[in-house]
């Protein structure tokens, strides 16, 4: 059997992907190692969403074959976005990989390992529970996949092509990993998709997230559901409704904008315009008061003119939110945008992103002021630090805390905010 070392790159639902090889690869019986020194095997889950993951992908298969060619490893596999987008084009650029699996090899990782082969397959045109899964999150923590692909469209965006049409898992699938999840001691499950509050929309003719959340919420020991992604479309009256009075949802929502100004977000071939964005931040703030609100904004988009940044600039210091990532428009073959007229230098595009981010900035700095005194819910990520309902893993801030003597990582704590800085706090165990 081989020893696998594995490295996974890009974002949550490529991690999931990952999980699922790798449980697949330990029900088959092949050694998987933490040690890269120890294997004969390497397996890389690329991204390829923008031109900085491609670059990240090529490093590390470049590195790896280095290895291989030095006999230091047998087999290198690549997987993921990377294969499923360039294809063809990988075997000629990288000729020491034994295999490039695309999206629908997943389930058939063991067989490409024992037998390696390349497999340019088309996106799978379902999505199911995986029949094994081998959790890398931490144990009391794990991303929950609900659908995959998405039908968006957007101008610069990359997904459809990749990973294909939206698909929901069904909810018998779902309840059943979630109910998987909570027996290995998982208390935090965060709801992830390429479009997350659109779930349903394949199976049932609509969005039925909140269908499916109540029927979550049933399992005892989750204690925490975060919702990942959602579009501002789709956050419907109803779902706010019921994370206002279910305490098992956080209150919590990762809802990338990318933009404000209407021609920037027209031309994006986003759904939702200036005003019902406007609108739809007013709503959920109405209904599910101190909801952390978490978003993503992109600088430099083609056409994006002096004006319109400004407004953007506004806009974040006017809505407040408690976390923003901001990303410089990246150029991606086979986009829309990518032929635009008007494309915004790049010394331009960095400048924008730092402004941006020193816009949030003072956006934190006066939410901090008010933290300080404040309880809040900690789940405890190890004996010195843990997050809030306001921060999701990996991305977010952390909530360092003193004084801990006797619990331990996966416990529910409250914490008394002593003080904060950027997106951490530290307080104590009360």
């Amino acid at each position: 059997m081989a020893k696998i070392f594995t490295i996974s790159l890009g974002c949550s639902k490529n991690l999931t992907d990952t999980e699922e090889m790798l449980g697949i690869l330990n029900h088959k019986k092949h050694y998987l190692v933490a040690d890269e020194s120890e294997a004969d095997t390497i397996l890389i889950n690329t991204c390829a969403f923008i031109k900085p993951a491609r670059e990240e992908a090529d490093r590390e298969i470049k590195r790896a074959s280095k290895l291989k060619a030095q006999g230091k490893i047998e087999k290198l596999i690549v997987a993921g976005c990377l294969t499923q987008k360039e294809g063809k084009s990988l075997p000629s650029k990288y000729p020491l990989v034994d295999a490039f699996i695309g999206l629908k090899g997943i389930e058939k990782i063991d067989n490409v390992i024992k037998r390696p082969k390349h497999s340019f397959c088309p996106a799978p045109d379902y999505i199911k529970a995986p029949d094994f899964k081998l959790q890398l999150t931490a144990p009391h923590s794990a991303y929950l996949k609900v659908a995959d692909g998405c039908n968006n469209r957007c101008a610069y965006c990359t997904i459809p092509a990749i990973r294909g049409p939206f698909r929901s898992k069904s909810m018998e699938d779902i309840v059943a990993e979630a109910k998987a999840m909570e027996k290995n001691g998982v208390k935090e499950i965060s709801l992830i998709a390429q479009d997350t509050t659109a779930y349903g929309q394949d199976i049932f003719g609509k969005p039925s997230l909140v269908k499916l959340l109540k029927k979550l919420v049933k399992i005892k020991g989750i204690e925490w559901f975060r919702i990942m992604y959602a579009y501002p479309e789709t956050v419907t009256k109803d779902l706010l409704d019921f994370i206002a009075c279910e305490p098992k949802i956080c209150r919590y929502l990762d809802m990338p904008l990318q933009h404000i100004s209407a021609p920037v977000l027209k031309a994006m071939n986003r759904r939702s315009t200036e005003d019902e964005v406007r609108a739809k931040i007013k709503l959920i703030r109405q209904i599910v008061p101190g909801m952390s609100l978490r978003t993503n904004f992109i600088a430099g988009f083609p056409g994006e003119t002096a004006e319109d940044f400004e407004k953007l600039k506004k806009f974040i210091a006017e809505a407040k939110f408690n976390n923003v990532g901001v990303f410089a428009y990246s150029k991606e073959d086979g986009t829309p945008a990518a032929v635009m007229k008007r494309q915004v230098a790049e010394k331009i595009k960095k400048q924008r992103v730092e402004e941006l981010v020193s816009a949030q900035s003072r956006v934190i700095d006066s939410i901090n002021r008010k933290l300080k005194g404040k309880t809040v819910k900690v789940l405890l990520d190890n004996l010195f630090c843990g997050r809030s309902e306001s921060d999701s893993p990996d991305i977010d801030g952390r909530v360092e805390v003193k004084g801990n003597k006797k619990y331990k990582a996966g416990d529910f704590v409250k914490v008394k905010i002593t003080s904060a800085k950027g997106y951490n706090r530290t307080g104590k165990i009360i």
